[in-house]
């Protein structure tokens, strides 16, 4: 947590679009951190042999998904308001980032990743890709007791981190899933992880985060 009283921390959210749904976390850091200084803010910087700018990311986005839920805060050394921030990011933003709102935040807060508690997302499916049983298969996966998948060379249970999954009737053509996942430090659910759990190859599918869930500080 940054609490420096003389600081003014802001939460700013925004979209992941095409042109970025292919940029890893730290390149998107690197991306927020140019974007600041294109804008001309005041940015704060840490303390120490080597400074860097006090940008904090929420959960990390897995590569080849987009987003409209995303969110980082920032602190800066001038009191800005929340209008004149968001324009500022919006004009110095590069295509795939469009900033979608802005507020000030007491520094006091706990940081960002401890209040995130869930991620929702949809993932669209061409009709090909639907499997005709896909309700059936839906329905095993939340009725099974123990999912166990294997992470980096480790066991775990995915069971436990999907807290929804629906079958949402779409457009004709194309079907659509919606999935509610634990998105804690140290339990994280992976839309790829669901998707394969079902059957379903996630490079055939189009995943888009819709929201991220805040809870409050343990």
């Amino acid at each position: 947590m940054m609490d420096n009283p003389s600081l003014f921390r802001y939460r700013v959210r925004f979209s992941k679009t095409e042109a970025m749904r292919f940029t890893g976390n730290l390149d998107l850091y690197r991306t927020w951190e140019r974007t600041l200084r294109r804008a001309n803010v005041p940015l704060a910087y840490s303390l120490g042999f080597s400074p860097h700018p006090k940008i904090n990311l929420g959960a990390a986005l897995a590569l080849g998904c987009s987003s409209e839920a995303e969110l980082a805060e920032i602190w800066l050394e001038e009191d800005l308001t929340p209008p004149d921030l968001r324009s500022s990011l919006e004009k110095a933003s590069p295509p795939g980032i469009r900033v979608t709102a802005v507020e000030r935040i007491a520094t006091t807060e706990p940081a960002l990743q401890t209040l995130i508690r869930s991620a929702e997302y949809e993932v669209r499916l061409h009709a090909e890709e639907m499997p005709d049983d896909l309700t059936a298969r839906v329905g095993a996966l939340l009725g099974a007791p123990i999912l166990t998948r294997e992470r980096r060379g480790k066991a775990y249970d995915l069971r436990p981190l999907i807290e929804a999954l629906e079958i949402v009737a779409d457009d004709p053509g194309e079907g659509c899933l919606r999935m509610r996942l634990a998105a804690r430090e140290g339990a994280t659910g992976r839309p790829q992880e669901v998707l394969l759990a079902l059957g379903i190859d996630p490079s055939r599918a189009h995943i888009h985060r819709v929201r991220l869930v805040l809870g409050s500080s343990v």
